[in-house]
């Protein structure tokens, strides 16, 4: 039997007909950039958010940059961010010129600590040479970071917040998306991600006018927007007037296309995925050392499922030799990776983040999981476990 870590071509077969044709539309229609799919993806993307504004983007770093840009950081200011995530998170502070602060996660959730993000932010203005200008929280394996609690954080501090939602497009909190706390929230659309497109592509959503106004400029090389077009005179392409420096991230419109398909099959796609975590968790949760935790009022949309051992390497080749594939996410903290010395700075605890980091390892997780693959899945896992 082949076991896939994340099955896309079981999803595929479901729709196959469905995104042929839509592909097939786009290429017939000759609108491959900005297309009228790219649109009306971006409203279907707003009203399943219930963000007033949702823009479209090259990839999921892209949104990142898109929204601290319009958010304004650069030189001097102090961006807190979790360790214990993909290097895509902090990834474009310093090509702002702004320094991450890497902050200690939750042991049970693995997101951001919002106690040691506020001691972070205490100690950056203590010593300041810096000032705290806006947190990065991550929806890390698919469950939304405290935004309620890390919001009030920010809010106290006069600080902007940034939802990398990258791996958590869909995860609510209360039923409420993270853009009822966040000024902006970011998503990938990379293809093992929840709602995953055939290459790259990214969003960001917000409930801010002006913050949309600026990331619509920045995503086309700076083009006037239309806050910029009302206060002069300028009857040519908005584009051909540039008022900031931006860049080129623009969604492909053949990638709108399939994830407007995607999107039709996704509310279904993750009550699949409630119903393949609860097996896990139901299986292993008394013979693992770890299974993942869901706060009360939280819904993941499990991008990974994640568990945990000490004897991670001697695990995989255990799963390995089953035929079961696994994966680390992520074996190194970012403020343990070489690029980041000498223009980064820590939280004063960072344990947990080093801790999970030798531990964490993760299973073949997507909707299509069968039972009874899972279930030879689970008793590899608990042939290792009770051996």
């Amino acid at each position: 039997m082949s076991i896939a870590f994340i099955d896309l071509q079981a999803q595929r077969a479901q729709i196959k007909d469905k995104i042929n044709a839509a592909i097939a539309s786009v290429v017939e229609s000759g609108a491959y950039v900005m297309g009228p799919p790219v649109r009306e993806f971006e409203a279907q993307l707003a009203d399943y958010t219930g963000a007033r504004h949702a823009l479209s983007c090259g990839n999921g770093t892209d949104a990142l940059h898109l929204a601290m840009s319009a958010l304004n950081i650069g030189e001097g200011d102090a961006v807190f961010c979790p360790s214990f995530t993909f290097a895509a998170t902090s990834e474009p502070l310093p090509l702002l010129r702004a320094t991450p602060i890497f902050v200690d996660i939750d042991p049970r959730t693995y997101n951001m600590d919002p106690v040691k993000l506020e001691a972070a932010i205490q100690k950056v203005k203590t010593e300041g040479a810096l000032t705290p200008k806006t947190i990065v929280a991550v929806c890390l394996f698919g469950q939304p970071a405290d935004y309620p609690a890390i919001s009030e954080i920010a809010e106290k501090y006069g600080m902007s917040l940034i939802a990398d939602s990258a791996q958590g497009f869909g995860g609510t909190i209360n039923g409420k998306h993270p853009t009822e706390w966040a000024d902006i929230a970011t998503t990938s659309f990379f293809p093992a991600k929840p709602l995953g497109c055939y290459g790259d592509g990214g969003a960001v959503y917000t409930n801010r006018s002006d913050l949309a106004d600026t990331i619509d400029s920045l995503r086309v090389h700076g083009k006037a927007s239309k806050g910029d077009i009302e206060q002069r005179e300028f009857n040519h392409l908005p584009k051909y007037l540039n008022t900031r420096i931006g860049v080129n991230s623009r969604l492909d419109t053949i990638q709108a296309a399939i994830l407007i398909e995607k999107l039709a099959i996704f509310s279904a796609e993750v009550e699949k995925r409630q119903v393949v975590a609860e097996r896990y968790t139901t299986a292993l949760d008394n013979i693992v050392d770890a299974t993942p935790y869901v706060k009360d009022g939280y819904r993941s949309v499990w991008a990974q499922y994640t568990i945990e051992t000490p004897e991670r390497d001697r695990f995989q080749e255990h799963m390995k030799k089953h035929g079961i594939p696994t994966a680390v996410y992520y074996p190194i903290p970012l403020h343990q990776q070489p690029c980041y010395e000498g223009i980064s700075e820590n939280g004063d605890d960072l344990s947990v983040s080093n801790d999970k980091a030798g531990k964490v390892v993760s299973l073949p997780m997507h909707p299509y999981l069968e039972e009874d693959t899972q279930r030879t899945i689970i008793n590899a896992v608990a042939d290792f476990f009770k051996g």
